[in-house]
C-alpha cells in the first residue's frame, strides 16, 4: 500500500483500545505511527470509541485517574526512543474531579495541524475500510483543525502476543489505578525546561489533569542557571518559554496559564495565597517541602504536594542521567553542526578552515592536537603571536616603543611574563598591545594557510584564542568553540601558569566568556570529563566534518 511509503509533517493519533490494555500496546503501536509521522504527533484518548456502525461517533469526556495518569506517562516514556517524534497527549477531553464539564463539541485549533488521523481500531477484515476511514476523518475534524484533504490510516500494529518466557501478557489490575486524581484550583510547577523533551511532557500534562483553573509555571532563569550541565547550551528564557506555552495551550486550551522567570529556588509559589498544589518529581521532593516550610512562615496555607516518578532513558550512555533529561539532549548536541556553514565566495574551497576558539584554561590546545592527529593541518596562530614580536619580526619594534625597554630580557627578547603582567590586568593597554599584533597575525595567518594548500592540505585547524575577539570570523568557513566550566579552567591555569588565583579570574574577566562565544559557533566541544570522552566528541565533530565535505 502506497500510503506505507508516505511521510507527513503532523499527524493525530485516535486511541480506542480499552485503557488497561492500551499499556501493553503502546510500543507497536507508537512504532507504527512513527513510520509515518517525521514531527507532530498528537494523541487523544478515547477508549472504547467504535468507527462501525450506522452513527456517527463524538469524542466523550474520559475521568482523569490515576489509570490514566499513568498510561500518559507511559505512552510519554515509550515514544522517547522515536526522537524525531513530538509526541503531545491531548488533555481537552481528559475531565478532572473538580470540573463542570463544559459540552464538548467545539474544534480545538491545534499549533501544527494534523495532516494525517491514525488509530489502533480494528475491523474484522483487516483492511482500509471506507466507511471506517470516513467516520474517523469526520471524528478528528469535529475535535481538532485539521489540514484540508486530511488522510486517514488504521495502522494495524503488530502486537507481540506472547512475553519472553512463552506466557500471555497479563493486563494490569484496573482497581489499583482507578482512583479518581484529586484536583485543585490553582497548580504551580517549576523547571529550567530546556529543549522541552518528554520527561518534561510527564510533569506538565499530571499538572494539567490535576488544575482546574490555572497553572503557574516557574521557568529557571539566570543565576539558577549557573551550576547546569553545559548551561552554555541552554536556549535563551524567550525560546524556551515560546516552547512550553506552544505546548501548553494545545494540550489544555481551557486552562489559565501564567508563565514566570525563577531568579530563585521559591518564586512566588511562597507568596501567591491562590495556589493548592505543587507538582514535583522524586528529584524536587525536598524543594516541595521547603516551599511549605516558606509558605507557613509567610502565614500561607500549606500546598498539596504531588509526586511525580522520573522517566528512564534507555538511550543515555557515559555522562549522560539514567533519566530523561536536557542535559543529556545538550550532551548529544556536542560536536554536532548547530548553525549552517558560513558561504563566502571570499574563501578560497580548499583547505576548508575550522577557526578553533576557547577561553583560556578550556582545553583548545589538546583538541588542536588531536584534529591533527586525525589529518587536520593545524596552524597554532598562539605560537604566530610570539613570532611576530620575536626580534625582527613584524610587530617587535612596535611593541618596544608601546609598552618600553623593561620590557626586554638582556638578549633583547621581549619577556612575555612581564609584557603579560602589564597587558592581562588592564583592558586599556591589551587593547593597544592587539592593535598592534592582531592585524599581522591574521596576516602571518593567511601566508600559512596559503602555503597549506600548495602542499595539498584539505582541512586547516586555525588554532586561535581570540579568534572571535580578534574578528577573524571572515577568514573561516566554521568555528568551533572548547568550553569547560570557569571554575575548572581558574584550576588548569593555577596549575599550568602558576599565577595566582586573582591574576587567573582576571584574565579570564578579560577575555570573551564561552557563553558568547557559543552564539557564533558551529561546532561545540567540551573538556570537563577524560580526555577519551574528549577524544570522542572530537572524532565525532570530525567524522560529520568528512560527510559533509563529501556532501559537496
Amino acid at each position: 500500500m502506497c500510503l506505507s511509503m508516505s511521510v507527513f509533517r503532523s499527524g493525530l493519533l485516535v486511541l480506542t483500545s480499552p485503557l488497561s490494555a492500551l499499556s501493553l500496546r503502546l510500543v507497536p503501536i507508537l512504532a507504527s505511527a512513527a513510520r509515518l509521522v517525521q514531527d507532530t504527533l498528537y494523541v487523544h484518548l478515547q477508549p472504547g470509541l467504535s468507527l462501525t456502525g450506522s452513527t456517527q461517533p463524538r469524542s466523550t469526556y474520559v475521568p482523569a485517574s490515576s489509570e490514566v495518569y499513568t498510561l500518559i506517562s507511559k505512552l510519554y516514556a515509550d515514544a522517547d526512543v522515536h526522537t524525531h517524534l513530538n509526541v503531545r497527549v491531548l488533555l481537552t477531553n481528559i475531565l478532572n474531579q473538580g470540573a463542570t464539564p463544559p459540552a464538548l463539541g467545539s474544534v480545538q485549533n491545534l499549533s501544527q495541524p494534523p495532516e494525517v488521523v491514525l488509530t489502533d481500531f480494528e475491523t474484522g477484515d483487516g483492511g482500509q475500510s471506507n466507511p471506517v476511514k470516513q467516520r474517523l476523518e469526520r471524528y478528528a475534524t469535529s475535535c481538532y483543525s485539521c489540514r484540508p484533504n486530511l488522510i486517514s490510516v488504521l495502522l494495524y500494529p503488530e502486537y507481540e502476543l506472547e512475553t519472553p518466557d512463552g506466557e500471555l501478557p497479563s493486563e494490569p489490575e484496573t482497581g489499583s489505578y482507578a482512583e479518581p486524581l484529586e484536583s485543585y484550583s490553582d497548580v504551580v510547577v517549576g523547571g529550567t525546561f530546556d529543549r522541552l523533551h518528554n520527561g518534561h511532557k510527564i510533569l506538565l500534562s499530571v499538572s494539567c489533569m490535576l488544575a482546574e483553573k490555572r497553572l503557574l509555571v516557574g521557568v529557571s532563569d539566570k543565576d539558577l542557571l549557573e551550576l547546569k550541565m553545559l548551561k552554555e547550551l541552554i536556549l535563551p528564557y524567550k525560546q524556551r518559554v515560546t516552547q512550553l506555552s506552544e505546548f501548553l495551550v494545545d494540550v489544555k486550551p481551557s486552562l489559565q496559564y501564567e508563565i514566570v522567570p525563577l531568579t530563585d529556588r521559591f518564586g512566588p509559589s511562597i507568596t501567591d495565597p491562590h495556589l493548592k498544589c505543587i507538582v514535583v518529581s522524586e528529584e524536587t521532593l525536598k524543594g516541595g517541602l521547603a516551599v511549605n516550610r516558606k509558605r507557613a512562615e509567610n502565614g500561607l496555607a500549606e500546598l498539596a504536594v504531588h509526586e511525580i516518578s522520573l522517566a528512564r532513558d534507555v538511550q543515555h550512555s557515559k555522562n549522560e542521567e539514567e533519566k530523561i533529561s536536557s542535559s543529556s539532549l545538550r550532551h548529544r548536541l556536542l560536536g554536532t553542526l548547530l548553525l549552517p556553514p558560513r558561504k563566502d565566495s571570499s574563501l578560497p574551497p580548499s583547505p576548508y578552515i575550522i577557526g578553533l576558539s576557547g577561553i583560556s584554561g578550556s582545553g583548545k590546545s589538546s583538541i588542536a592536537q588531536h584534529l591533527a592527529h586525525l589529518g587536520a593541518f593545524h596552524l597554532d596562530v598562539d605560537a604566530l603571536g610570539h613570532d611576530v614580536y620575536a626580534p625582527g619580526g613584524p610587530a617587535y619594534d612596535q611593541v618596544v616603543e608601546a609598552f618600553g625597554e623593561d620590557t626586554l630580557k638582556e638578549d633583547g627578547t621581549i619577556d612575555r611574563a612581564v609584557l603579560g603582567a602589564k597587558v592581562f590586568e588592564d583592558r586599556e593597554q591589551l587593547k593597544r598591545l592587539t592593535d598592534i599584533t592582531w592585524p599581522v597575525m591574521a596576516q602571518v595567518a593567511k601566508e600559512k594557510i596559503s602555503e597549506a594548500a600548495a602542499q595539498g592540505a584539505t582541512v586547516c585547524v586555525l588554532d586561535a584564542a581570540v579568534l572571535l575577539e580578534a574578528g577573524w570570523e571572515d577568514m573561516v568557513h566554521e568555528i568551533w568553540t572548547i568550553i569547560v566550566p570557569e571554575e575548572e579552567a581558574i584550576r588548569r591555569i593555577l596549575i599550568r601558569d602558576g599565577i595566582s588565583e586573582e591574576a587567573a579570574r582576571k584574565r579570564l574577566g578579560n577575555q570573551m566568556p564561552s557563553s558568547q562565544r557559543v552564539k557564533h559557533s558551529h561546532v561545540i566541544l567540551c573538556t570537563m570529563w577524560e580526555p577519551e570522552v574528549t577524544y570522542e566528541q572530537a572524532e565525532k565533530a570530525w567524522a560529520l566534518l568528512q560527510k559533509r565535505l563529501k556532501e559537496e
